[in-house]
C-alpha cells in the first residue's frame, strides 16, 4: 500500500487556490478511479484506489497546511505504512507554473506543510512531488496572498495539463518506486 498525501487547506474558501494544488491532484485521482473521500482515522480524509494491483490511499489532511504532519503520522500509523511508501504532493513557489519535481528526500524548501511533516516524522526521507505555481516574476504583495490566491483562467488550463502528468507520475511511483518515477518524469519537466 502507498499513501499519496495531497497538501492543502481544508476550508472551501481555499478551493482552487495555488496552495491547494495537492488537494486538486488527489481529488482528480479519486475521480479518475471512481472513488470518493470519507473521514479517516485521524485528522484527514481518505479515498482508496487500486492501480495495477497496487492499493493507493489518497489522503487529504483536515488540519491546515502548516500542521499537516499530524495527519500524515496518523494515516501512516493507521495504515501501517513506512516512510518509503508515502508520496507528499504540494505546491512549490520556487518552480515555474506547469512544472513538477519528484524527489526521494530533501528539505522543506520553504514549504510549511513539508516542514511540519519533516518535524513530525523526525526525518526528511520521504518522497515528494512538488508542483510549480510561480508565474515568472512574483506579483507585488505578500507570498501568502499569492499562494492563497485563486488560479486565473489561463493558469487553470496550464495546471490542468500539469495535473495530468502528475497523476501519471503518482501512478508510476506507486507501481515502480520513486527512482523510476524521478527518472521518467523529472526529465520531461526540465
Amino acid at each position: 500500500m502507498k499513501l499519496i498525501i495531497g497538501l492543502g487547506n481544508p476550508e472551501s474558501r481555499y478551493n482552487n487556490t495555488r496552495h491547494n494544488i495537492g488537494f486538486d491532484l488527489v481529488d482528480s485521482l479519486a475521480a479518475a478511479f471512481g472513488s470518493s473521500f470519507s473521514s479517516g482515522k485521524g485528522k484527514y480524509l481518505a479515498a482508496k484506489i487500486t492501480h495495477r494491483q497496487e492499493t493507493l490511499m489518497l489522503i487529504k489532511p483536515t488540519t491546515y497546511m502548516n500542521l499537516s504532519g499530524h495527519a500524515v503520522v496518523a494515516a501512516m500509523n493507521f495504515h501501517k505504512v513506512q516512510k518509503n511508501d508515502i508520496l507528499v504532493v504540494c505546491d512549490d513557489l520556487n518552480l515555474p507554473s506547469g512544472t513538477m519535481r519528484l524527489r526521494a528526500k530533501g528539505s522543506a524548501g520553504g514549504q510549511n506543510g513539508l516542514k511540519h511533516i519533516i518535524e513530525s516524522l523526525g526525518s526528511d526521507e520521504f518522497a515528494r512531488l512538488r508542483i510549480g505555481i510561480r508565474l515568472g516574476e512574483m506579483p507585488p504583495g505578500s507570498f501568502s496572498s499569492f499562494v492563497l490566491g485563486k488560479f486565473s483562467a489561463e493558469e487553470r488550463v496550464v495546471m490542468d495539463r500539469t495535473l495530468e502528468s502528475c497523476r501519471e507520475a503518482v501512478l508510476d511511483f506507486a507501481k515502480n518506486g520513486i527512482e523510476h518515477a524521478m527518472n521518467h518524469y523529472n526529465k520531461s519537466a526540465e
